[in-house]
């Protein structure tokens, strides 16, 4: 990633920050919109799992600029998820309602050179998640394909 890029979401994601739990609020409301059928995979304390997502993306965020320092935990994550069932296809549906969460937290800031750097950083992110996952459970039938 790209110097600017990563300066603009360090930018947005001090005001993110600030407000944590409406940020992972907002982001779970968004992502059973956007899929339903993930709903299940998640306990009902989504207060909990609302601040361990805000604590992974912060570490993300500060990561972004030293990819070597997140990637055993990224890839640890992708992991995990295999095994909370979460195949390919959910990474764009969780994608998508992350860059939709932050359009809507961010408002005007949230402009298309925003989007790019954030599409960029998810991407990447995901991808590192897949390719563990798949590393994780290579007989999974759901993880053969990606999206």
């Amino acid at each position: 990633m790209n110097p600017d890029a990563i300066a603009i979401i360090r930018f947005g994601f001090r005001h993110l920050a600030a407000e944590p739990d409406h940020l992972a609020v907002n982001f779970y409301a968004r992502l059973f919109d956007l899929g339903p059928s993930l709903r299940p995979l998640f306990n009902d304390d989504l207060t909990r799992q609302g601040r361990k997502l805000v604590a992974m993306l912060a570490q993300v965020v500060q990561g972004l600029d030293r990819l070597g320092t997140i990637v055993a935990d990224v890839r640890a994550l992708g992991r995990r998820h295999v095994g909370y069932g979460v195949v390919p296809a959910h990474y764009a549906t969780v994608g998508a309602a992350l860059l939709s969460t932050l359009a809507d937290r961010l408002g005007a800031t949230f402009d298309a050179e925003a989007r790019s750097a954030r599409t960029q950083a998810y991407t990447l992110l995901a991808e590192v998640m897949l390719e563990a996952s798949r590393e994780a459970a290579p007989a999974h039938p759901a993880l053969e394909a990606v999206p």
